[in-house]
Order: structure tokens, then C-alpha cells, then sequence
């Protein structure tokens, strides 16, 4: 079959995958935009398979060797489409778009079947409202080889698109889960994992814990830190040191702070 050729942002395919902006629409079909070439490699590298493929050879900045990529979508029996620059900067959801944006299935499993290997390190993230941060965490779990991030009581979703962008797609790497706080504790506490809050009210060093074994690093949002029943449950207690005049840190550097001296001791 021919390949379609849209020149026109009203083509009913292109509003549908505008729609996706929506969170009602994205939790109703289960499904998301990946924005931009890497993310989406990256995301198809994870076994993703997109449903649809929007492509514009005039914003690639190698159409020859990006093309593969389309091929590459297309041998997956995805729907490809190819768009005039004008109806795909209209449809992107980012702005100077690089001529790919996919329709895939949102990332994600039910916490009861996430994975994990023996003595994991795991990343629960408590109330992120920003999807920025959401995603700075997942690529520093990425980096860092955690096992899994979870998110208790989330403000955003994982099908966020500014959550995959700010991932560069590693939403779709890294095993991730979200529910309430009561459900996540319990599940961590099912698995044997302990719990250790990030939060400046205490005088543990965050280099003073034995990061070994099955562990969870808790971070919350970087208003209010965690709650009161997330630092209840915890384990143990670690702050980041802070010479500044400031006493938190962005989530996702909390994040990755922890996450590498976990890995130091680890190694």
C-alpha cells in the first residue's frame, strides 16, 4: 500500500494525534507522542512498537540516514505517514521539531508486576508535579543502572509528552510504575526493600548509609520534600550536604546524587 502524503493539519489522523496532548485522552487509549528522532530510536532500541509514524524529510537533518529509522517503524507493521512541513509543525507538540513524532503505547506496568532483579535499587519519586523533573530522573535512573522508578501518588503520568522529551525517552528504558503511597510502602516492604528519605531535617549524610542490597531511595517534590507518612516509613534518613544558601535541591540532581553514591558503594 502506498504510503499516505498529508499536507494538511485538519487530516483527521493529525487532530487525533494532536488530542494525545490531552491526559484524559492519552489514560482513555492508553497511548502517547514520542517527539523526536533520538527519543525515538531510543524508545524503538526498547522494543516499543509505535502504532503510527508521522515523518517530515524536510525538518530531518539527515532525511538519508533518518529514513532508516522510518523503515525501521514501518518492518514493525506501524502506519507511516508523510507530512508537509507546514501540517507536521502544526501537529508536533515541540517547538523546532526534527521531523519524527511516533503514536506509541504509554510506558508502564502495574506495580504488582514490575520486575525486579535480587537486591534492586529502586527509585521512588513522591508527588512530582513537574514533568520536567520526572524526566531528569529518569535519566539519571537510566544512567545509574537503577532498576525501576516508581511514582506514589504522581501529578503527572508517564505518558506526559514533556515527560518522555525531558527522559530523551528513557521512560520507555527503565521498568516504571505508579500508585498510591500506602500501595507503594507495601510493596516495598513485601519485597524486602528499605527505604531511605531524602530530606534536609536530618544530620545523616547521604554518603554515611550503607547503600547496599535491595533499596529504595525516596525523593519527593522540591516545594515541600516528602510527606510526613513517606518519612514515617522510612528506614533511615539522609541529606545531601548544602553550603549554599538554599536547602534543597532540583529533584532530579537529588536524584542523581544519591543514585551515584549508591552506585559507588554498590561497585
Amino acid at each position: 500500500m502506498a504510503e499516505l502524503h498529508v499536507t494538511s493539519a485538519t487530516n483527521p489522523r493529525l487532530k487525533a494525534v494532536a488530542a494525545l496532548r490531552r491526559r484524559r485522552v492519552r489514560e482513555e487509549e492508553g497511548m502517547t507522542v514520542v517527539d523526536g528522532y533520538d527519543e525515538l530510536e531510543l524508545a524503538v532500541d526498547a522494543g516499543v512498537v509505535p502504532d503510527l509514524l508521522l515523518h517530515c524529510p524536510e525538518l530531518m537533518l539527515d532525511p538519508t540516514a533518518q529514513g532508516r529509522l522510518v523503515e525501521r517503524v514501518r518492518a514493525l507493521s506501524a502506519t507511516t505517514i508523510r507530512c508537509g512541513r507546514a501540517a507536521f509543525e502544526k501537529v508536533a507538540y515541540r517547538e523546532g521539531p526534527d521531523g519524527f513524532l511516533a503514536v506509541v503505547p504509554v510506558a508502564g506496568v502495574a506495580l504488582a508486576d514490575l520486575p525486579l532483579p535480587p537486591d534492586p535499587l529502586v527509585v521512588v519519586v513522591e508527588g512530582l508535579e513537574k514533568p520536567g523533573n520526572l524526566g531528569s530522573v529518569l535519566r539519571s535512573a537510566d544512567a545509574a543502572g537503577a532498576a525501576a522508578v516508581v511514582a506514589a501518588d504522581p501529578a503527572t503520568d508517564w505518558g506526559n509528552p514533556n515527560v518522555v522529551r525531558a527522559s530523551k525517552g528513557t521512560v520507555f528504558t527503565v521498568p516504571v510504575a505508579a500508585a498510591p503511597l500506602p500501595e507503594v510502602l507495601g510493596w516495598l516492604r513485601d519485597r524486602g526493600l528499605r527505604l531511605v528519605a531524602t530530606t534536609p531535617d536530618t544530620e545523616v549524610l547521604h554518603t554515611a548509609v550503607d547503600w547496599r542490597g535491595g533499596v529504595a531511595i525516596a525523593v519527593g517534590t522540591e516545594k515541600t520534600g516528602l510527606t510526613d507518612a513517606a518519612l514515617a516509613a522510612a528506614d533511615e534518613r539522609v541529606r545531601i550536604p548544602m553550603a549554599g544558601r538554599v536547602n534543597s535541591l532540583n529533584a532530579g540532581v537529588s536524584a542523581a546524587v544519591v543514585l551515584y553514591e549508591a552506585v559507588r558503594q554498590r561497585s
